[in-house]
């Protein structure tokens, strides 16, 4: 891969951030295929199990002389259980929901994030950006309508999965500077795992050989896409790749109406639109200087994915 510095090649890095989340909408159709049979306790399972190889290679490759304690045990355990949260709640909302419709929630975390930057960073948020919260709030009120539709677990765990992954970016602002960047991936991989594993008693079903090569398809859709952010960061900066995540509600459309016969109403796309403009807004202050810890800026791995690596880490060892 390239090695680049950032903002080489915006166009390219445009393109190449395009592919990363069109394959991860790829992989969300997996999972929504996977849900009619399997919980999503056995799929985080497998997805997990499937990445332990590549996270193996990573930990062999860490040149740090270093024991596996994290400094941070703390923060390190609220980070590794909001992974967990995370993937087991956007795979639960995954087999529940329209895809556009979970899409929706998942692009509240640059909202979210701004929110806990607040007690965790001391981050200062003030008018213009806190209007744009409370803007992209709104937003959610326009997906759920309400009082019109009922509320249903699904939508609570979409929520549940953005807040928790927004919580595993901002801990990252918190640590990431003095713990290992292996750590960082390690603990909450084998929490996932574990956790995953002791509920296996109670939800397993068998699985055929042809899910488990879909599970292991899945798997490596992910690293796949992760592959692509990293290359798409290399050149370009984040106020050209973070907007591509929105791309992902053409897939849901798309994926929903051939594959799923899915057809969000106007208000998922109305309510859409107003949070994912209010997270550009956010992106675009953070970008201008206005804040001094950029924690959406730096928020590189979409959230709600169990098996997902750290994009910041790959991109440091090609700097």
């Amino acid at each position: 891969m390239s090695t680049s510095s950032p903002a080489t090649n915006p166009l390219k890095g445009a393109l190449l951030a395009l592919a990363a989340f069109a394959t991860f909408s790829a992989h969300d159709v997996l999972i929504k295929q996977l849900s009619t049979t399997y919980t999503a306790f056995q799929i985080v399972f497998f997805t997990s199990l499937f990445a332990m190889p590549v996270l193996t290679l990573v930990l062999i490759q860490d040149p740090r002389p270093d024991t596996l304690r994290p400094r941070h045990p703390y923060w390190m355990a609220v980070r590794s259980v909001a992974s967990v949260a995370a993937g087991l709640c956007a795979f639960y909302a995954i087999g529940e929901l329209p895809l556009a419709q979970v899409y929706a929630f998942i692009f509240t975390a640059p909202l979210l994030i701004t929110l806990l930057a607040i007690p965790i960073l001391g981050e200062t948020v003030r008018l213009r950006r806190g209007i744009a919260v409370g803007v992209g709030l709104i937003g959610v009120l326009v997906v759920l309508q309400p009082g019109t539709t009922p509320l249903t677990w699904g939508h609570i765990a979409a929520l549940c999965s953005a807040f928790a992954g927004a919580m595993v970016s901002i801990i990252v602002r918190k640590i990431g500077k003095e713990e290992r960047s292996v750590l960082m991936i390690l603990y909450p991989m084998m929490a996932n795992l574990a956790f995953t594993a002791a509920m296996m008693p109670f939800v397993y079903v068998p699985v055929s050989l042809v899910d488990l090569g879909i599970l292991a398809l899945d798997s490596m859709l992910v690293l796949a896409a992760m592959g692509l952010l990293v290359g798409a960061y290399l050149r370009a900066d984040a106020v050209v790749v973070a907007p591509m995540q929105y791309s992902q509600m053409i897939w849901a459309t798309v994926f929903g109406i051939f594959i799923f016969n899915e057809s969000p109403g106007v208000m998922t796309y109305m309510g859409t639109a107003i949070i994912a403009a209010s997270g550009l807004y956010i992106l675009k202050r953070e970008a201008s200087g206005s804040s001094n810890t950029t924690p959406v800026m730096q928020t590189r791995t979409r959230i709600g994915h169990a098996a997902a690596l750290r994009v910041g880490y790959f991109l440091r060892k090609h700097k």
